[in-house]
């Protein structure tokens, strides 16, 4: 059984002169296998902050509380450990890399990933099963990594990498930006096949209900300045679409130190 613990997290970011600009303010999480939640709040609430954290981004500074996957000191692991041990993060904005074809990029990380590299055989046909459950071309194996990329393809992209990965929790940032309504359906239906596999959890972090039409989230947490300030069921993202954050930011911006 799979659970990512989030614990009082504080998280800072250093401005240019040196002093630290606080966005997380006391997180407290938990996501266990078989769970979705989805995060949602207006920009600038620190949603993304959250993601970059988990993963070991070194822009942002932890300052207080912990993050734990099965027990596991995650903060105490590189960047790649955390990769090996399940953890999983795409990306609101990927980044391209020239000259590395995506194919290269694949068989490598799922060689990190697992410990040992596959089979060139075995991996090209579970490279191709899954681009064909994505309706992704066979042709994009040769493509360099996200270069020249429309968003549509960036985001199949980031869900082919989770179902070849296989990891225990999938953050997911923003996976719903810039798709049109068939791209969209074809990145949940990826989802929705990841966390349906026995040992999986997802994060979903979304400004819009839409997404949540298709993977159904069991619990909705309300982001509004650097704090989870209401907690529901899939019921509450319907109310968020309807009313949007203004009712939430009085309270949530009183209670910043």
């Amino acid at each position: 059984m799979s659970t990512l613990t989030i614990k009082d997290l504080r998280v800072s970011v250093a401005e240019a002169d040196g002093t630290l600009r606080e966005i997380l303010r006391g997180v407290n999480l938990t996501v266990r296998d078989g769970e979705t939640h989805a995060i949602m709040g207006p920009n600038g609430s620190g949603k993304s902050t959250l993601a970059y954290a988990i993963a070991g981004h070194p822009k942002y500074i932890v300052t207080q509380g912990g993050v734990t996957l099965d027990g596991e000191d995650v903060l105490a692991m590189t960047v790649d450990a955390r990769a090996r041990a399940g953890l999983f993060l795409a990306m609101q904005y990927p980044i391209e890399v020239p000259g590395v074809s995506v194919s290269n990029f694949l068989r490598t990380a799922v060689t990190a990933v697992r410990g040992e590299a596959p089979k060139l055989r075995d991996f090209m046909k579970e490279m191709r099963g899954a681009m064909g459950d994505l309706a992704i071309d066979a042709k994009f194996a040769e493509r360099s990594v996200n270069e020249g990329f429309s968003g549509g393809e960036k985001k199949r992209h980031e869900i082919l990498q989770l179902e070849l990965l296989d990891p225990k929790i999938a953050v997911l940032d923003e996976t719903d930006s810039g798709l049109d309504v068939d791209a969209l359906k074809v990145v949940a239906e990826g989802i929705n096949r990841f966390r349906a596999r026995p040992g999986h959890g997802v994060l979903l972090i979304t400004h819009y209900n839409r997404i949540l039409e298709y993977v159904r989230p069991d619990f909705v947490h309300v982001f509004v300045a650097g704090r989870v300030v209401e907690e529901g069921g899939p019921e509450l993202a319907e109310i968020l679409e309807k009313e949007g954050y203004e009712r939430f930011t009085p309270a949530a911006e009183a209670t910043v130190s």
